[in-house]
């Protein structure tokens, strides 16, 4: 496959799950019929149009390079994990107190102002932080149902269960190690990589390929493994490794958030483990003041960035995305699925670690 059909067939995929996405929610509509429901509804509809769709791009060629033919069901299946996602999305926005996401009110602060527009009692706050939470329960209940009723054979689903669950499970399992991270302070590189890889990196990557590869095959096979570990899991590193520099080296109308927001939320990232490991002690003092402040201003986030650069951080985790994304390269030509998979998948890791949202 060249890599103008790769795209082209990535286009094409990212349609077919926005089209599965549409059903999807229009099958939920007649559950939200009430005036009072439809904020819930719309904010769904919101949060999950548009993005790349890297994860149902995964399962797809996973699934292809297995042997299983293009149809409709799979992409149901695939495009499922958007649901996750946003998910997860909503729920880590409410954990990190994040305003913004794509580019829009992050869906706490959306029904905290839903709230305060019209004037209802209590706290506008904790009703955002509740509606939030009841949206994102929402979605990942969705998650289950459009993987259930993909149309996919019993059995090819059965057997991608237990991989279904541990994703779920696992990415859960993350975001509590995160809220842990935060509270013990200052991390090592290794700490963070372990809450990066089950908080991102292996349900954005390993574990989407893992399911299209064993809905194709039927049976969690060896080779599976060898194929998700080695290619999977190293591109799922490099591609959080490249969310850690975009968090505060993104442009902002890329990314959809602020400027330097996971230095003010005082994400304990890879990138900031590399940076206090190399950091002098007056440079350490600078990090530790001013990460994790909420009104960290301009200037503040040019400072943390200066260091962040200086410390040889930043270049160290560019260093870090290349060889990741190497790595994973190599192991995947010899890997034993279809050629047109392999060609889809080498453009979808490059894609997934070079990204500029």
């Amino acid at each position: 496959m060249t890599t103008s059909a790769a795209a082209s067939t990535l286009v094409e995929l990212r349609a077919g799950v926005d089209h599965s996405l549409r059903e999807f929610l229009n099958r939920q509509r007649p559950q939200f019929g009430s005036p009072d429901l439809a904020p819930l509804l719309s904010a769904a509809e919101d949060f999950l149009a548009g993005g790349k769709r890297l994860r149902p791009a995964f399962c797809y060629w996973g699934w292809r390079g297995a042997g299983g033919a293009d149809c409709p069901e799979l992409i149901t299946a695939a495009a499922s994990m958007e649901l996750l996602q946003a998910s997860a999305l909503v729920h880590d926005d409410v954990m990190d107190a994040s305003d913004m996401r794509r580019g829009m009110l992050s869906a706490h602060r959306r029904f905290q102002r839903l709230h305060e527009k019209a004037g209802w009692h209590g706290s506008s706050e904790q009703f955002g932080e509740g509606a939030a939470i009841l949206l994102g329960n929402t979605m990942l209940i969705w998650s289950g149902e459009m993987w259930r009723t993909s149309g996919l054979p019993e059995e090819a689903l059965a057997a991608a269960q237990p991989v279904h669950d541990h994703m779920r499970t696992e990415l859960m399992c993350g975001q509590y190690l995160d809220l842990l991270e935060q509270a013990h302070g200052e991390g090592t590189f290794e700490s963070a990589l372990r809450v990066a890889l089950h908080k991102s990196g292996k349900y954005s990557v390993e574990q989407p390929l893992r399911l299209g590869l064993v809905l194709a095959a039927r049976a969690q096979e060896p080779w599976i493994d060898e194929v998700c570990v080695n290619f999977g899991q190293k591109v799922g590193i490099a591609f959080q490794l490249r969310d850690d520099v975009l968090g505060v080296f993104g442009d902002p109308a890329e990314t959809g958030k602020p400027a330097g927001d996971d230095l003010r939320e005082g994400k304990r990232t890879m990138l900031i483990a590399r940076t206090l490991a190399a950091a002098t002690a007056a440079q350490a003092e600078v990090v530790r003041k001013l990460l994790g402040d909420p009104a960290l201003d301009a200037e503040g986030v040019l400072a943390l960035r200066e260091i962040i650069v200086s410390t040889g951080a930043l270049a160290d985790c560019e260093d870090m995305i290349s060889r990741y994304l190497d790595e994973a390269l190599t192991s995947l030509a010899a890997s034993p699925i279809t050629a047109e998979a392999r060609s889809a998948l080498a453009d979808l890791a490059v894609a997934a670690t070079s990204r500029r949202t």
